[in-house]
């Protein structure tokens, strides 16, 4: 392996090139799944045809005005948290960082919740600005708790301050929606991470933010695999730490902001799929960046096709169902990682 974790064998780059395609295909099929299956049972032979051909029925109503805008939003918001988790884990060294566990997204769920309570904020495209903003703040805050004192920021001290920083938004917006009935009635199904709603021309607003975050995240690539080596070895690599971290964070406030202003804190999404991505491409992050952008969508789809069928005719959130499943990989996680300190 090179300096920077990217030189790998020609063979090993082809096997990395293959899963990715796999990758997509299947996430290919889990967008025909997402269309086809839902609270209304569809004929799959009707959902082919109207698929490509809109003859004005109720099902193509259905399948063109919710389904096909609800899945194109879960491949968008899922890329931007599962790239967001992957690039926070190697801006902090720290495996167990992701948007939700930092206090990103609690700072935009608390910036929107703000912009409803006491500004009357109620068009999404305000909601966007909001998150960003708290996006923005809650990771610049958690940053500079993290650095107080004598010594650099660790990854448990910014784990502890993302902690604490969590908790504290997540008092003040509750006493915020408990005062106010109506954003109350907005926040709670919202806060519970969902894709339902009023999608259409959501995704088409944010699309620009995400599609910037998407460049800077993966552009930053090569400096994350030099970084990974120590900061010394880094800089003597020529990399500017401060730029890249800036970068970095930009990145992650773009794609948290824009994907929690359109679907809510989905908890977990940016913790899981960075493991499991790393499993195939190991540390390269020219590989393990795009891998998670492919992946946590697919994991998404999923949480939302089981929500939608299982309590059929209603659904549950995605954001409840991918709690179910990462929350287990968690534990494991943490358990695993002790083991390992005590050996």
């Amino acid at each position: 392996m090179g300096t920077e974790g990217g030189n790998a064998p020609g063979g090993t780059r082809a096997l990395r090139a293959a899963g990715l395609l796999v990758a997509v295909v299947v996430l290919g099929v889990l967008c025909l799944l997402s269309i086809w299956l839902g609270s209304k049972e569809i004929p799959v032979t009707d959902v082919w045809h109207i698929l490509w051909r809109d003859d004005g029925s109720a099902d193509a109503v259905v399948i063109h005005s919710v389904r096909i805008p609800r899945t194109l939003l879960a491949v968008a918001v899922g890329a931007a948290m599962g790239l967001a988790g992957a690039l926070m884990q190697a801006l902090t060294r720290n495996p167990l960082a992701e948007p939700g566990l930092l206090g990103v997204n609690a700072g935009a769920s608390f910036a929107i919740v703000f912009a409803i309570a006491v500004l009357g904020v109620t068009s999404l495209y305000s909601y966007i600005w909001f998150a960003f903003a708290g996006a923005l703040a809650a990771s610049v805050l958690v940053y500079l708790l993290g650095n107080r004192g004598r010594t650099e920021a660790s990854p448990v001290r910014l784990a502890l301050a993302g902690v604490a920083v969590t908790a504290l938004l997540t008092s003040f917006t509750s006493a915020l929606v408990l005062t106010d009935p109506v954003a109350l009635n907005r926040y709670r199904f919202w806060s519970a991470g969902s894709l339902a709603g009023p999608v259409s021309g959501s995704l088409v607003r944010v699309l620009p933010f995400l599609a910037v975050g998407v460049v800077l995240a993966l552009a930053s690539a090569p400096a994350l695999n030099s970084m990974a080596l120590g900061d010394d070895t880094a800089k003597s690599l020529g990399r500017r730490l401060g730029l890249v971290r800036a970068q970095g964070v930009v990145a992650v406030t773009l794609l948290t902001g824009g994907a929690v202003a359109v679907a809510g804190p989905i908890m977990f999404l940016g913790l899981v799929i960075p493991h499991v991505a790393r499993f195939v491409t190991g540390p390269d992050h020219r590989w393990l960046l795009p891998y998670s952008m492919v992946l946590a969508p697919c994991l998404l789809l999923v949480a939302d096709i089981v929500g939608r069928v299982v309590t059929r005719p209603a659904e549950t959130q995605v954001g409840i169902v991918v709690a179910l499943l990462g929350a287990p990989f968690f534990i494991a996680l943490v358990r695993r990682r002790r083991r390992l300190a005590e050996l």
